[in-house]
């Protein structure tokens, strides 16, 4: 195995980790919040930057969604996989590898697309939504962005995560602080597609709609 290829394994078995131990509450409540505010609980979700598969999980358990995760990473993939596995989900979640600047799926093939903290690493905002409106199919909807669910899971989360890394907070008050809104909400201006911006205790989210 290369160094760099140890390192990724490293990595995505690090994530998983924190997404089993200390953020482990704050996905069936986002689940909860994305199936309330989209209205959406069967057909096709996509759930973009995956990860570990959390999310998706937690939508899968929760509604009739056929779920598919789409990660760049080989080793997010694989342990994605085996959580899928320990869930009991192998029918109703799929593994995709892709990156989200070019979804390798058919345009208006989807009804649902879902992400949480992957937006803050995409390299172009304005490529990415867009690849995310091309999938969508008419009245599909997007829940992106990133966030804890409540106030009550933020402050937890937070303390829990600043005594490991005394800069964890600073980076969590850039991804969801008001420049960073400022620059989606410029970007999605642009675009011209249908949406919304939530920006309140659950986290920053972007909600796009595609018409009929």
């Amino acid at each position: 195995m290369s160094m760099g290829h140890e390192k990724d394994r490293e990595g995505a078995q690090r994530m998983d980790r924190v997404a089993k131990t200390t953020f482990a509450p704050v996905y069936p409540v986002i689940a909860e919040q994305i199936l309330d505010r989209c209205g959406i609980s069967r057909g096709r979700c996509l759930d973009v930057g995956s990860g570990p598969g959390s999310l998706g999980i937690a939508l899968a358990r929760a509604s009739d969604l056929a779920v598919t995760l789409l990660d760049s990473s080989p080793d997010m993939l694989e342990t994605a996989e085996g959580n899928i596995r320990e869930a009991g989900l192998s029918g109703r979640l799929s593994l995709l590898r892709g990156d989200v600047h070019a979804i390798p799926l058919p345009a208006g093939s989807v009804d649902l697309v879902v992400s949480r903290g992957s937006v803050f690493f995409w390299e172009d905002l304005a490529r990415a939504f867009s690849e995310i409106y091309r999938v969508l199919a008419p009245g599909g909807k997007t829940y992106v962005g990133g966030g804890f669910g409540n106030a009550e899971l933020r402050d937890s989360i937070t303390a829990t995560m600043t005594r490991e890394n005394p800069d964890w907070k600073s980076f969590r008050d850039k991804n969801l602080g008001p420049d960073n809104r400022a620059r989606i909400a410029g970007v999605l201006a642009d675009l011209g597609h249908c949406h919304r911006i939530i920006n309140d205790d659950s986290g920053l989210w972007v909600m796009m709609e595609k018409g009929e």
